[in-house]
């Protein structure tokens, strides 16, 4: 269940807009630690394009580097997967989309090539046709007529669906579709299943599967493809080297075993063989072997994220989609964060929730601050800024979970924020300067809590069936809220103070203001007008905020405010907000365990999916002046072996700074399916 990420809307929504022209390709590569770092590369569309620096890597020993090197390479080898994986014409569609961006040689500027470049950078940016967040699919802005010159000037042919993919809005519109009144499946087109197959015969299929041990069950699907055989029924395709996939997963599983011979320690090692030996047999249970191993293996600067992981593209919540993470440990800000983790089980007890609902003892929860050196996949270019794994609620409750926040990241957009969405949607001054004083340490205590408290609480009633199963299309929206509602009742919590972690309530207030602006306002300017909430991320929010607001209508615990015609959201009384909170979070994790499928979706559908159509008029309008995308991503660092008699001896580390440039030699490099 992809219930771990946090993404970094309530930075990137404060983000500076500019439109830089793009670099020439003579102009690769600057400085690590040059002043005048370029933190934004360009903005097109509804799309920003940012750089990170790697603090610390300098540092590293050789040793060390040439582990981040293999770990990054193994990531990139598999790029080609979650395009397959995001829809069945994506790889068709992007091989033709990389040559014509490469070899085109006309220096005649129009609008048709313009929309062309726009379009093949939206396809990059999202890892295919369909919106990374939102799931529309993208309109192209150029007709076929000019298509087709493009296609003749380079001698390449296109299959009818995929053109039909492109031009015809109707055809497969939408990624993901959580309409809970369609067919899941049908609705959808993500290429987890044979397009005919239907949400009842998944169902079906899977109650005939046995998960094994009912208190530790494999993640059935998670590594596979529902398709059906001559005979009409259906079977699973895997994910494997000699399977599904197996041109890019052998070069993963070659990267990794160069990155063994470079582990930092033991444990290290056996995890990535245990990785590598999960790759080449497709093994679900070797799956859960090798997360035991790499959460225990807990010593040394560097760790990865790699695997089939979160299931948010798969409509029934099975199949886990491409990604990885290369981490280099920050150990000042780790230190300074650890006693969130180490003071968990205080925070379970302390919880608002059913006592029957708490776990008598939170085991093995490691929580780090780290840089990221390298991402691929469902990471990137679009990425997170915090992670907790394993998702296996077993695995966690027995062995514990790894939380990272990724503070490189976080830094980038910082370094890269401007002021103009807090001075346009926050009330009043004073609202303003608790946000410019507290913002930033309150925004990153979220996370913390979030990730390493949040994800790790609470238990299932023994017997209840995985979320999956019990709230089917609502989980990852209600899991998300979840973890929300732990970070957000406890960052206004005084024990805070006590354990040295704020001075103040400064920080809590400051992301009270910035969640409840989020959620009610900020978050609509990502929907075009008319449209619903479907993202899972974007419902969590909207649930949590809009709950609050009409829970505390009577107490005017949150107020609506209309001064000259714009809208503003005004908490009055933090500590009963705080309450409200402790009230969601106490029946959101009631839900869970007990597997109320009726009651979640109707939090969902009553709280987290419908727009007010004319709100979202008004936050258009206002965010369209600020000229700041919505949506913000990143190239990645270009790490360059240096070799002396056949032995590395360094690695460089430099930067990209064109997105074109970093996609086609992407393409080139690791374009194997």
């Amino acid at each position: 269940m992809n219930n771990n990420w946090i993404y970094a809307f309530a930075v990137s929504g404060a983000l500076v807009g500019c439109n830089p022209a793009e670099q020439s390709p003579s102009s690769t590569m600057e400085a690590q630690h040059d002043d005048s770092f370029q933190w934004q590369l360009e903005q097109f569309e509804d799309l920003r394009i940012l750089r990170y620096q790697v603090p610390g890597f300098d540092k590293l020993s050789t040793q060390q580097k040439m582990l981040v090197y293999h770990l990054t390479e193994a990531g990139l080898a598999g790029r080609d997967i979650i395009y397959a994986t995001n829809y069945r014409h994506n790889l068709e569609i992007r091989h033709i989309i990389d040559d014509i961006m490469a070899n085109h040689n006309s220096d005649e500027a129009s609008s048709e090539w313009e929309a062309f470049q726009v379009y093949a950078k939206r396809v990059w940016f999202s890892n295919g046709i369909h919106h990374h967040y939102s799931n529309q699919k993208f309109e192209p802005g150029f007709s076929e007529e000019f298509f087709n010159s493009l296609l003749e000037e380079r001698g390449l042919s296109i299959s009818a669906e995929a053109r039909r993919a492109i031009f015809d809005p109707t055809y497969d519109a939408k990624k993901v579709s959580k309409d809970p009144n369609s067919d899941l499946l049908l609705a959808s087109a993500v290429n987890f299943y044979d397009p005919d197959v239907t949400e009842e015969e998944v169902v079906n299929f899977y109650k005939e599967k046995s998960a094994g041990d009912p208190e530790r069950p494999i993640s059935l699907g998670l590594n596979s493809k529902i398709v059906r055989n001559e005979d009409g029924t259906l079977s699973e395709a895997v994910y494997k080297v000699d399977g599904l996939y197996g041109d890019a997963i052998s070069k993963v599983v070659g990267h990794l075993s160069e990155a063994v011979r470079y582990a930092e320690n033991e444990s290290q090692a056996q995890a990535l063989e245990l990785l590598i030996e999960y790759y080449q047999t497709g093994d679900l249970a070797k799956w859960d072997e090798y997360n035991i191993a790499w959460v225990n293996a807990t010593e040394g600067d560097i760790d990865y994220i790699n695997g089939f992981i979160e299931v948010y593209n798969d409509p029934l919540g099975y199949r886990g989609s491409y990604e990885t993470i290369v981490q280099v440990r920050d150990f000042e800000a780790s230190e300074r964060m650890a006693v969130v983790s180490s003071a968990a089980q205080w925070f379970e007890d302390n919880s608002p929730i059913m006592d029957e609902h708490k776990k008598a003892e939170v085991k093995g929860i490691s929580y780090r601050i780290i840089n990221v050196a390298g991402e691929a996949g469902d990471a990137s270019p679009s990425t997170p800024i915090g992670v907790n794994l394993p998702n296996a609620n077993w695995i966690r409750a027995e062995h514990g979970s790894k939380s990272v926040s990724l503070g490189n990241i976080e830094m980038a957009y910082e370094q890269a924020t401007g002021e103009g969405f807090l001075k346009e949607f926050a009330f009043s001054t004073e609202e303003r300067e608790i946000a410019e004083k507290y913002g930033e340490m309150g925004s990153k205590l979220h996370t913390a809590l979030h990730e390493v408290i949040g994800h790790a609480s609470g238990r299932l009633n023994p017997g209840v069936g995985t979320p999956k199963e019990t709230l089917k299309n609502y989980s990852s929206t209600l899991e998300e809220a979840r973890a929300d509602l732990v970070a957000l009742y406890y960052i206004m919590d005084p024990h805070l103070i006590e354990m040295g972690l704020v001075e103040n309530d400064g920080p809590g207030k400051a992301e009270y203001n910035s969640y409840i602006r989020n959620g009610m306002m900020l978050q609509l300017r990502r929907l075009k007008p008319g449209e619903n909430l479907e993202e899972d991320h974007m419902r969590n929010r909207q649930l949590v905020a809009s709950w609050a607001y009409e829970m505390g209508k009577e107490e005017n615990v949150i107020e609506r405010k209309v001064v000259d015609g714009k809208t503003y959201f005004v908490i009055n009384n933090y500590e009963r907000l705080r309450e409200l909170f402790g009230e969601l979070l106490r029946e959101i994790q009631r839900i869970k365990s007990e597997g109320d499928y009726t009651a979640g979706r109707a939090l969902v559908e009553n709280y987290g999916v419908k727009v007010d159509h004319e709100l979202h008029r008004e936050v258009l309008v206002r965010a369209e002046a600020l000229n700041i995308a919505p949506y913000s991503g990143f190239v990645n660092p270009i790490l360059t072996p240096v070799m002396e008699n056949g032995e590395a001896v360094d690695v460089e580390l430099s930067y990209p700074s064109s997105f074109t440039e970093q996609m086609l030699e992407y393409a080139a490099k690791y374009g194997v399916l």
